[in-house]
């Protein structure tokens, strides 16, 4: 029998291409652990992000090149994840978060918050640390929506953020009755989003999701200059109206240096629960059309559903109350492409020379 070694498997695993990022495992640096016992070898592929799509195709295909090494009759493939980090966080201000995602939308009512929420707790089911900052100062409805009351006593000199449904919560809605309006100008409201960001015990997050007001103000050109972004999303509903006010969103990204991680379409159908017909109520595939003409991703279609509007007004976000429904695996679709988007984003800054992924220390 031939004597197989760490450098054949490596070799074979070196063939094995990276969907999203386009380079081999080996010089991503995503294979770890090698171990040859006789015929038998293990190794572990790190994933840049516990929500990864591809997750099974890489599996998949690192196992077959390992088999195809003369002598190999037993692989083992363990899969873990480091997610990659935005560095430029990290180095203008003093939070261990990775990477920052603001969603946003041109204008109001096309369920923006909504996505928000199910999109971070998706991409906490799929394992990732995740916060949510809800910077809709005027109107900060993140705490209805997850069902939570109240934040625990500050800690350590710093705010202490809620929990709820596996993430880290910040919102003004906590501090502030729910009938008492905010009237504040610009500074004010900058020195609140630097306070959220700053002054908050976020802990280590690899993900920090930034719930957007609608439109384009003060508040995000604060949180521009506050923070590096990771990228934007844009949340939009299919019709014309609501997609001229996305691409008004997605200039406003691009003048803040801001990358388009990609466009959902909220609200895309709707699915009779009676006789499962489907009903396009506002058009359908204006969402994937304006991606293909703002040279964007298209991260997917989320349906018009009353299970997910009840979830928000009862606290219950559909994507934690009923996961096997066809309407959260949606959502969770979603969560999954837009972390495999912040991967590729991260990988291009550093072929860049940004950043070095392989030096980044792993989340405790």
């Amino acid at each position: 029998m031939p004597t197989i070694t760490e450098e054949q498997v490596l070799g074979a695993l070196s063939k094995v291409i990276e969907p999203e990022l386009h380079r081999d495992l080996v010089t991503l640096n995503m294979i770890k652990d090698v171990a040859v016992d006789g015929s038998k070898v293990g190794f572990a592929v790190e994933l840049t992000t516990p929500a990864c799509p591809l997750r099974t195709q890489i599996e998949s295909e690192a196992r077959a090149a390992v088999m195809a090494i003369p002598g190999v009759e037993t692989v083992d493939v363990q899969m873990t994840a480091n997610v990659s980090a935005d560095q430029r966080v990290r180095g203008q201000l003093e939070i261990p978060v990775r990477n920052t995602i603001a969603i946003a939308s041109g204008k109001g009512g096309v369920g923006k918050s909504t996505v928000s929420v199910n999109l971070a707790i998706a991409l906490s089911q799929q394992g990732a640390k995740v916060g949510l900052l809800d910077a809709d100062i005027y109107g900060p409805n993140i705490p209805m929506m997850l069902g939570i009351r109240g934040m625990p006593p500050p800690h350590n000199d710093k705010i202490a953020p809620a929990e709820g449904y596996g993430l880290k919560v910040m919102s003004m809605g906590f501090l502030v009755p729910p009938d008492q309006p905010i009237v504040w100008r610009g500074p004010m409201l900058h020195s609140a989003i630097r306070q959220f960001l700053s002054d908050v015990d976020w802990g280590q997050l690899d993900y920090l999701i930034i719930d957007m007001p609608p439109g384009t103000g003060d508040v995000q050109l604060s949180l521009a200059q506050s923070v590096p972004l990771t990228g934007g999303v844009i949340v939009t509903t299919p019709q014309d109206v609501a997609l001229a006010d996305a691409r008004k969103g997605l200039v406003t990204f691009t003048k803040l240096e801001v990358p388009v991680l990609g466009i959902v379409e909220n609200m895309s159908y709707f699915l009779c629960p009676h006789c499962g017909e489907r009903t396009e109520i506002f058009s359908h595939g204006g969402g994937r059309d304006a991606a293909e003409e703002l040279g964007v991703p298209f991260l997917g279609e989320i349906a018009l559903d009353t299970a997910i509007r009840a979830g928000g007004d009862q606290g219950l976000p559909i994507v934690a109350a009923h996961p096997e429904s066809p309407q959260a695996q949606a959502i969770t679709r979603v969560a999954q492409a837009l972390a495999a988007r912040v991967s590729v984003i991260n990988a291009e800054r550093e072929q860049e020379g940004l950043i070095h992924i392989s030096e980044i220390p792993v989340t405790q």
